[in-house]
């Protein structure tokens, strides 16, 4: 299995678990028909809800779920948990604190061997962010910031594009300024997806959603929507 990454713009996993075409997706690029999913959920501190939610949307598509407790009795031998899966998806939350507890657990390096080895990596929002070398935040009180990331991925990446009204004037501020680098950008219930480290589709689980790339240019920003894939087309997509 070639590398691969796969940032959520949000809403992969709604409250009502009314629209799960986003996880699906996600799922099938393992190739496998059950497969083993881990979710990492430090940027809510493993809060029980979201946990309970990833279990109930996993289960409800075939998958073998299990989370990565990072807050409590969190596995001894942590490279060899996070390398038995088949994916692993990171969910939302204060982006700086979960990239610090990664750090500190040495879980920023274990991903990044995961990431080479083929599991399937992603998520939504701090879950999206995170891969990048740079993303844009609200972990920080005030303003949307740019702060540094894994740097699995170049570039930058800003979520909730269409859901947050700072998101996409903040993005390209920050682009047409240099302070952040060119940048994917996805609505809610938009994804994009690379192999290796090349960006080769974009999807939605709803008609409206969609993803963008934001660059700076001599006269200024330039924001590219992307040719995007609608998930599910046969269905009522929300």
């Amino acid at each position: 299995m070639k590398p691969q990454i796969i940032p959520m713009g949000g809403a992969a996993l709604p409250e009502a678990l009314d629209n799960l075409l986003l996880i699906e997706y996600f799922a099938r690029q393992t190739g496998k028909r059950s497969p083993r999913v881990c979710f990492i959920a430090a940027a809510s501190g493993d809060v029980d809800e979201y946990i309970v939610r990833f279990y109930a949307g996993f289960n409800h598509i075939g998958c073998r779920p299990a989370h990565l407790p990072l807050f409590k009795r969190t596995p001894r031998a942590l490279r060899e948990f996070v390398l038995g899966f088949d994916a692993i998806f990171v969910g939302g939350g204060n982006t700086r604190s979960m990239l610090a507890v990664f750090r500190e657990w040495k879980l920023d390096r274990y991903l990044r061997e995961a990431w080479r080895r083929g599991i399937v990596l992603g998520g939504a929002s701090a879950g999206a962010i995170c891969w990048f070398e740079d993303g844009l935040t609200d972990s920080v009180a005030g303003p949307l910031t740019r702060m540094r990331c894994l740097g699995l991925l170049a570039g930058g990446c800003a979520p909730h594009y269409d859901s947050e009204p700072a998101r996409r004037p903040t993005l390209h501020r920050l682009v047409g300024r240099g302070t952040m680098r060119a940048s994917g950008a996805a609505d809610d219930g938009g994804a994009l997806h690379y192999v290796g480290t090349r960006l080769v589709r974009a999807v939605s689980a709803r008609g409206n959603a969609r993803a963008y790339r934001v660059t700076r240019s001599r006269d200024g920003v330039v924001e590219q929507a992307l040719p995007t894939r609608l998930l599910g087309a046969a269905r009522n997509n929300r």
